[in-house]
């Protein structure tokens, strides 16, 4: 499959160094608004860098890769699905529900492939966890939690232009809450504060939160957010079920344990998202393609990305009224 990249920033660094990585993807072409940055990472993968419009419109390209700022995917989207190319954008497709809705029915009119970049389910342990839950290990499922930590907070001009914690953070969670309910939830109470950084509060956002999700059924899921973890970067799953319990753990940087009269020692968490999740990022690119290969739409599709935007707008309404608010 031919591939161009939208956007050289290390998300869009990642993933050409997945795609080269792939035996069944072939990088041809890169571009960003600094085309210094695109004439740099061309030269590092022996790909063209080039234009934006330029990728649209290739022959030469099957499928584009969106890894541009969040404000610039609604356009990015309507094109290449105007020029009939397979779609991988990283998520948030939007931070307007109803542009993902246009945004849906451009790539429903045009019957391409679209992925929505939610890399967590590729993460090896917590898919296995899934495959688990799935093939009934635990029974119904009844409480799932889900823990995630940053090192530490976002500039503040990223925290501007973000949407808030519950749409850039914690919508990955969001997503993996529907992943591992095996439940659509319909009710969201959130809470949230400013304690690691007060100008986020002058920012209108919160950098600590907990999340309740419920289901129709009854089913809980807890979401804990942070973005202060001075141990590493804090990525733990818990579900509890009628049967017992499954748990996914951090990836530590080595595996290596000390014991001694003070205690047992461990290395800590790895440190950065994208070295935690570099094998989640290489299984999500291959699942596209290979879904594309065979016709399949893939998963998780941009009704997922639509799904978890409206549990994150849900959200950011909870903690600001202060009240359960239905999805």
């Amino acid at each position: 499959m031919r591939i161009g990249i939208l956007g050289c920033g290390r998300i869009g660094r990642v993933h050409a160094g997945s795609v080269l990585a792939l035996p069944d993807a072939r990088l041809v072409a890169v571009a960003d608004a600094v085309h210094d940055a695109a004439k740099a990472l061309a030269a590092e993968t022996g790909s063209d860098a080039r234009t934006v419009e330029e990728i649209v419109s290739a022959d030469d390209i099957d499928a584009a890769v969106i890894a541009t700022p969040t404000t610039t995917h609604f356009d990015l989207i309507h094109a290449l699905a105007k020029a009939g190319k397979a779609i991988f954008c990283e998520k948030p497709i939007d931070l307007s529900a109803d542009r993902i809705r246009e945004c849906i029915d451009a790539v429903s009119r045009a019957s391409i492939p679209f992925m929505t970049g939610f890399n967590r389910r590729f993460d090896p342990n917590f898919a296995r966890l899934q495959r688990l839950i799935n093939e009934g290990e635990i029974g119904n499922v009844e409480i799932v939690t889900i823990l995630s930590r940053d090192p530490s907070p976002p500039p503040h001009d990223y925290v501007r232009t973000s949407g808030g914690l519950f749409r850039d953070m914690m919508i990955h969670d969001f997503d993996m809450a529907r992943f591992l309910l095996g439940e659509e939830p319909n009710i969201i109470h959130a809470l949230g504060s400013a304690l690691v950084d007060p100008k986020v509060a002058e920012l209108g956002d919160v950098d600590t939160a907990a999340v309740t999700l419920t289901t129709p059924s009854g089913r809980i899921c807890q979401i804990s957010n942070s973005r202060r973890a001075t141990y590493g970067y804090d990525q733990r799953i818990e579900v509890h079920g009628a049967k017992g319990l499954l748990r996914a753990g951090n990836v530590h940087q080595d595996t290596v344990e000390l014991a001694n009269r003070a205690g047992f020692q461990s290395a800590p968490a790895k440190v950065f998202f994208l070295e935690r999740y570099e094998a989640a990022y290489r299984s999500e690119l291959e699942s596209f393609i290979t879904s594309v290969r065979k016709g399949t739409q893939p998963v998780p599709s941009i009704h997922d990305g639509l799904k978890a935007q409206l549990i994150a707008d849900a959200a950011t309404e909870s903690w600001k009224t202060g009240r359960s608010v239905p999805i």
